[in-house]
């Protein structure tokens, strides 16, 4: 009996992490990269690699200067580690055309045709092959990055570009190398891709558009923190002026803009598209769908998490649960611990092989609703977030850098709370925005309480702020409303019951 109780308690604490490996062959698992656990069934060893650049953004916002915070920005808007590809400049125009996707090679150096290219085009964009290999999944990374922390080792020389092995044909110009998928892209792409497609706008980010009043609100929240400017908005949302802000309050919100606001959107965007090309019904489109859904995981995931996040601590979504799990004590399999994984990611890597296997076999409507639950789920640490530097400011007394943390976690779940309630969304941001004039803790805490019903979490999943083990005064983990509808109920059961019996044993006394 003990033997069974400790074996189940294992395979459940282990299940986000190794039940993919269940419907995978042997094969594939060689062939891709699992991330923290999950196993992509197709290669996202590129697409993991956009959190490199995140942390190259945190490396020139900790040098804390204009100039750090410039070269910052320019990784932001030009990428460096993800999706790398160099225009070529033929001497001669195109005699046939190039498609997406096809092969090319100059010399030893292998890729695709990032773009179609027609018939008297000189121009052919080059895609550099990457690896299964993590660490040196590409050996060309250029974009913005600063000068030391290129990789140039595999970029393309000046030479001839043969075409499905084709004829040579050459070029004298030497190749521009430029990176394809950024996080500033992850904003400003949102109005095609998330706002106004075939099938949009998708709910959540629905939610987002309407209180900021802008398809790239991520980009102009982060851009204008970068700046030390004014971020305008036309929906629910204040203007934000960065200019109430030094360097420090500055760098916070955008370093954390870039991961919590672009980032977390296009995250769900992905198992969005996932589910639209599920539902085109097509034999073939299983790629398109399972491939969309793995990238979904790769983007909240990155690199840095490594394999199976063993001692691991990465840059986006993922590293931002267990962080947070440790303030408020909600790590392990059970939401009851103050280190390890967070209870959020033990769920939702669940959920990430859950819609995996749906979309595999096509179900579309269960994963559907695998997805939601996603959702659900990815708000708890922006709300932990929110939390935590809301008692720093209004309660501890913190200053610059806290107000900044503070302010964009809200700003990156505030949208979410409006939905369920607009008065409520306006208390948060009354003690949280940029600037505010004082943080009342007990009120942003009641407001978000208020909604958690509403936004499909509990206060259980928030936990209760901590720190070395004993828990904040006024910080203490919630009782939800059904809960204690419930206790309520069952307290005045419990009282007639004993009543009754009571009855009863003097009825049988006499």
């Amino acid at each position: 009996m003990q033997f069974t109780t400790l074996f189940s308690v294992a395979v459940a604490s282990a299940a986000p992490f190794v039940v993919h490996a269940q419907i995978r062959g042997e094969e594939d698992r060689r062939l891709n990269a699992s991330i923290a656990g999950y196993m992509p069934r197709y290669k996202m060893t590129d697409h993991n690699a956009i959190d490199l650049d995140q942390k190259e953004i945190e490396t020139q916002v900790a040098l804390g200067t204009e100039a750090s915070f410039a070269a910052a920005k320019k990784v932001y808007a030009e990428g460096g580690n993800s999706k790398s590809y160099a225009e070529i400049i033929l001497t001669n125009a195109l005699t046939t055309a190039v498609s997406k996707g096809d092969a090319l090679t100059v010399g030893t150096i292998s890729g695709t045709a990032y773009d179609s290219a027609d018939i008297g085009s000189n121009m052919v964009k080059f895609q550099y092959a990457t690896s299964d290999t993590q660490e040196d999944h590409v050996t060309c990374k250029i974009g913005g990055l600063p000068v030391d922390k290129r990789v140039d080792t595999g970029c393309l020389p000046i030479g001839s570009l043969v075409i499905k092995g084709g004829t040579p044909l050459p070029y004298t110009e030497a190749p521009k190398n430029k990176n394809g998928r950024t996080l500033k892209k992850f904003s400003t792409a949102a109005k095609k891709l998330m706002g106004t497609c075939e099938t949009c706008p998708y709910s959540e980010y629905k939610k987002f558009y309407d209180y900021y009043g802008a398809y790239d609100y991520a980009d102009k929240w982060v851009t204008a923190a970068f700046d030390g400017g004014i971020a305008e908005f036309s929906g629910k949302a204040s203007n934000v002026d960065f200019a109430q802000y030094g360097l420090i309050g500055r760098g916070e919100c955008a370093k954390k803009g870039t991961a919590y606001m672009n980032n977390y959107m296009y995250v769900i965007r992905e198992f969005e598209d996932a589910i639209d090309d599920c539902k085109k019904k097509c034999d073939t489109c299983n790629k398109d769908r399972v491939n969309a859904w793995d990238e979904g995981v790769a983007f909240y995931t990155g690199s840095l998490e490594g394999p199976d996040v063993t001692g691991a601590s990465g840059k986006l979504l993922h590293g931002l649960a267990d962080k947070r799990c440790a303030n408020y004590v909600t790590c392990g399999v059970d939401g009851d611990k103050a280190e390890g994984n967070a209870q959020v990611n033990f769920d939702l890597f669940t959920m990430f092989t859950s819609g995996q296997t749906q979309l595999v076999d096509g179900d579309c409507a269960a994963a559907e609703i695998t997805k939601d639950k996603i959702v659900q789920k990815m708000a708890i640490p922006l709300v932990q977030g929110t939390l935590r530097y809301a008692y720093k400011v209004g309660k501890l007394g913190g200053e610059e850098k806290e107000k900044g943390e503070g302010a964009v976690f809200a700003a990156a779940v505030l949208p979410i709370v409006n939905a369920c309630s607009e008065a409520d969304a306006a208390t948060i941001a009354k003690s949280m925005n940029v600037g505010a004039s004082s943080t009342v803790y007990a009120d942003v805490k009641k407001a978000f309480e208020n909604n958690y019903k509403c936004m499909g979490i509990s206060c259980d999943d928030i936990g209760q702020l901590t720190n070395a083990g004993v828990v904040y005064e006024g910080a203490e983990k919630c009782v939800d409303a059904t809960t204690a509808a419930d206790a309520t109920k069952s307290s005045s059961l419990l009282n007639k019951a004993a009543m009754v019996l009571t009855f009863a044993l003097v009825s049988l006394l006499m």
